[in-house]
């Protein structure tokens, strides 16, 4: 994007934009910041960083950025935090459906990030599972969670020749936790809402037990917890149209 295209976009003079450039630690008002990281795709932490360090200085300084919806956040996000990846990527959500229908090739991402040595892990709700058919009547939509999640464990099938693992687990059905390194995603779910409706706060690890840490304390909980998708009986689905 050219500078003067930016420039339009914010509502501001070319010059102005130019200063940026020269400056990086010069810092545009808080209107021009919000509209050049929506125009750019990009998170204003990113972009600036010294803004979230000025106004960050308490426990939650670990807190990048924060959308009401996860459908808000850019959408570059996730595909960045997961190509940037070079330790452990781990997907706990209740289904990661969305993984594969948002992001084009996903499988073979998963694929060379594996191949690189990057730890890879899901946590899946159970398909059929009590706790699953309950929030399935909460949400009442055509697309239930346990098809959701069949179709997860279709494309995961794929990679099963990788080092990729995935275990079941339910006690994450209102919580879903993304970790990609330093990198966090966390969507609380409402009731009655799916996924991309869900708040979706991005965290970053910068102290020991901060909120970071806690949340991943919780993923690893769950990964013990855990059963191997690939080992032992699924639980039935059932049919709800039939039951």
């Amino acid at each position: 994007m050219t500078s003067s295209k930016l420039a339009r976009v914010c509502g501001v003079d070319p010059k102005t934009v130019d200063r940026w450039l020269a400056n990086p630690s010069r810092e545009p008002h808080a209107r021009h910041r919000t509209a050049a990281s929506r125009a750019l795709g990009e998170e204003e932490a990113v972009l600036w960083p010294s803004v979230q360090q000025l106004v960050k200085s308490g426990p939650d300084r670990e807190l990048v950025q924060m959308y009401p919806y996860r459908s808000a956040a850019p959408a570059t996000l996730w595909r960045q935090l997961i190509r940037g990846a070079t330790r452990e990527l781990t997907f706990a959500g209740y289904t990661n459906y969305f993984l594969w229908l948002e992001h084009a090739n996903f499988g073979s991402l998963l694929r060379q990030k594996a191949a690189a040595g990057v730890r890879t892990r899901f946590i899946l709700g159970e398909p059929g599972h009590p706790v699953t058919r309950q929030r399935e009547l909460e949400e009442d939509v055509p697309l239930t969670l346990s098809t959701r999640i069949e179709v997860t464990l279709s494309e995961l099938a794929k990679l099963r020749d990788t080092s990729i693992e995935a275990r079941y687990e339910t006690a994450h059905v209102s919580l879903s936790v993304f970790r990609f390194d330093d990198d966090m995603i966390v969507t609380p779910l409402l009731p009655g809402r799916i996924g991309h409706d869900a708040p979706m706060m991005h965290f970053r690890r910068s102290q020991d037990d901060g909120v970071f840490d806690r949340f991943a304390c919780h993923i690893e909980d769950l990964w013990a917890k855990g059963r191997d998708v690939w080992t032992g009986p699924v639980t039935e689905v059932v049919d709800h149209a039939q039951a």
